[in-house]
């Protein structure tokens, strides 16, 4: 494929506030960081939601309710709503963006794991808040819950709202997942995957892992749609990795805080930025929203509820 779509994921639930003053937190700046992702190349915006007051990660829908409308307001970017929301948050909590706001496009856990971010308490160099210290320590007994029972309620919503799932593969026993749940008529096609890597509990992002997750979906799965997203570090190495295989590419503060080694990112933008050039030098073109669209068989944004 020589378009490619990039995914600007916009705050997430990994990232607290202490690590990063970039790290966008209220409505206004979610989606302001969106559009200015969209200026800047990306087709989808994956989002999360914060409290305003300190940024704690939070399933609230009238905060969804003003970013959605805030950006669909002024550009025609691919809203991913997340359907993960909080570590610890009720599956009932985690479902109900896609209900509410009936959106193109939604991301799907599709299994359980560990969960870690527990170990980024031993940076020094942070002054972590109390919740902060709270919402990060309680991962080290955390097990993100993504049973089949989930999966196949999450898959009833997704289909009676004609919303196409993003299904996040962090570990290889979720393509599996993932197979079963296409053969039992719960999942339909097409399927849209993002191989989540470097997640303490999950796939260690390598060369090595990416090809041969990508070869088991191909041989399991047939034909699918793929993305790559990476955490810290190994961002923009998994992503030019899979711009080179004729993959898509997710960035944004969500999964990385910097642009490169030692130079904090000032904005999502500007990850955007960055990995489109080197797609272009690739030979590969952003896809616009519209594209995209087209490329993953979304319903179209005049079919949701925001």
């Amino acid at each position: 494929m020589s378009k490619v779509i990039v995914t600007a994921a916009i705050t997430g639930a990994i990232h607290t506030p202490s690590m990063s003053p970039h790290l966008p937190v209220t409505p206004k700046q979610i989606a302001d960081e969106a559009v200015r992702a969209y200026e800047e190349g990306a087709a989808v915006a994956h989002i999360h939601v914060r409290n305003p007051e300190n940024g704690m990660p939070v399933s609230d829908m009238e905060l969804f309710r003003e970013v959605v409308t805030d950006v669909k307001s002024r550009c025609n970017i691919i809203l991913c709503l997340t359907t993960g929301g909080s570590l610890g948050a009720s599956t009932a909590d985690r479902v109900k963006v896609v209900h509410t706001f009936s959106p193109e496009l939604a991301s799907f856990n599709f299994g359980s794991i560990n969960f870690a971010l527990f170990h980024v308490l031993a940076n020094q160099n942070i002054k972590f808040t109390e919740w902060e210290k709270q919402y990060l320590g309680m991962t080290e007994d955390f097990i993100f819950p993504n049973t089949f029972k989930t999966m196949r309620e999450y898959c009833q919503h997704f289909n009676e709202n004609q919303t196409q799932p993003e299904l996040e593969v962090y570990d290889l026993g979720m393509i599996n997942n993932a197979a079963f749940m296409l053969d039992r008529g719960h999942l339909k096609r097409p399927v849209y995957i993002q191989f989540v890597l470097g997640i303490l509990g999950a796939a260690p992002a390598t060369l090595e892992n990416l090809m041969f997750f990508y070869q088991t979906a191909r041989n399991t799965l047939g034909d699918f749609n793929w993305s790559v997203c990476a955490a810290g570090k190994h961002q923009i190495s998994m992503c030019t990795a899979a711009l080179l295989m004729g993959g898509n590419v997710r960035v944004g503060l969500e999964d990385n805080l910097y642009l490169e080694k030692g130079v904090v990112a000032k904005s999502n933008a500007e990850q955007v930025a960055k990995i489109v050039r080197i797609a272009r030098e690739l030979g590969r073109e952003p896809a616009t929203p519209d594209e995209a669209r087209k490329m993953l068989g979304l319903k179209g944004l005049d079919k949701v509820n925001y």
